[in-house]
């Protein structure tokens, strides 16, 4: 691969990279170092990208693990929120319902933070950056059985507390007439 195909195929993948590592690192410097660097370590083994069928997977695997290994480097740092930066948008612009979505966004958010690494990368890849799932056990090195079954348990422990929260109430506002 010379430079040129390499700035046709690699470059243009920059921003998902990016995204993908500031989730996982959640510093925005060191997501810009940490694609530096695999840039120049997927330059350094230009030669044999051509091997590799689908090149932004096997991109994405490098970044998701050039992050863990940075983030084992360190203390342990949980995964933030993975919808941040993403807002809602509609075409009538409901100030009730903006305030609905943005209450449950919060929610989601606050739960998906309780799921195992592998479930929040899971469901970030899939729901969020609309990855298919072959491509999903590319970068997390899983087969694709096991990326629905992830996925699967991920959404179904969400919407549980969805509806538990739903039929209940906000779990910090519940006090039982039997309490009083």
């Amino acid at each position: 691969m010379d430079a040129a195909e390499f700035k046709a195929k690699v470059i243009p993948l920059s921003g998902k990279l990016y995204h993908f590592a500031r989730l996982l690192l959640k510093d925005h410097a060191e997501a810009e170092d940490s694609v530096q660097e695999i840039f120049l370590k997927l330059w350094k083994m230009r030669n044999e990208l051509a091997e590799y069928t689908n090149l932004e997977a096997f991109a994405m695997r490098v970044t998701r693990n050039w992050c863990l290994d940075r983030l084992k480097a360190k203390k342990p740092v949980y995964i933030e929120s993975y919808a941040r930066g993403y807002e809602l948008h509609s075409e009538v612009e409901n100030p009730l319902r903006m305030l609905e979505s943005t209450d449950q966004m919060a929610t989601i958010r606050k739960h998906m933070q309780t799921l195992p690494e592998q479930q929040q990368t899971v469901i970030q890849l899939r729901d969020i950056e609309g990855y298919e799932f072959e491509e999903i056990a590319a970068i997390m090195g899983m087969n694709v059985n096991a990326v629905r079954v992830t996925l699967s348990r991920a959404r179904n422990t969400i919407r549980e507390h969805l509806i538990k929260i739903g039929n209940y109430g906000h779990p910090a506002n519940q006090n039982p007439a039997r309490q009083i």
